[in-house]
């Protein structure tokens, strides 16, 4: 399923997509975000605020991807996509509730954006005239070197 995926994303001409670009699809009004009580640092503050923020995204009812996006996100992000087809990401790194808000939503971001990325396929080149000079000197050098360490032993043993 994924490579017919792939040969359509490098058929086709979808370019690589950054997480600025996901950010002017205005995502925003789709996250869900609940809070409870974070296990990170905070002190004797961590007992008392919700600082923890867990963001779900309904993937499979946003109009603002196309199938083609949504089928690969799928098969990209199936371990972090729930049984209501939901993307859920948390945070609880930081001491402030705003702040795991925004950490949350830029993992998001660079999440999605990671997932929308094709890596280019490799083409293959040739060693370069003088690559292969430098090889093969190396390989002189060291040879000659271990030759070095041969004479020596020698004398030792006789």
């Amino acid at each position: 399923m994924l490579p017919e995926l792939l040969s359509f994303f490098y058929s086709s001409n979808l370019k690589v997509m950054k997480p600025d670009e996901l950010r002017i699809r205005n995502l925003e009004y789709e996250f869900v975000f609940s809070t409870s009580r974070s296990s990170g640092p905070g002190g004797q503050n961590v007992n008392k605020v919700s600082t923890k923020v867990e963001l779900r995204f309904n993937l499979g009812l946003s109009p603002n991807f196309s199938e083609e996006e949504k089928e690969l996100l799928f098969s990209k992000l199936k371990n972090k996509i729930n049984k209501e087809d939901e993307i859920l990401l948390v945070s609880q790194s930081e001491r402030t509730q705003l702040m795991n808000k925004i950490a949350v939503t830029n993992k998001f971001y660079d999440l999605v954006s990671k997932a929308l990325t094709i890596p280019l396929k490799r083409r293959s080149t040739r060693p370069t005239f003088t690559s292969k000079l430098k090889r093969l000197e190396s390989k002189r050098n060291r040879s000659e070197l271990k030759k070095q360490r041969k004479q020596t032993g020698d004398s030792f043993n006789s």
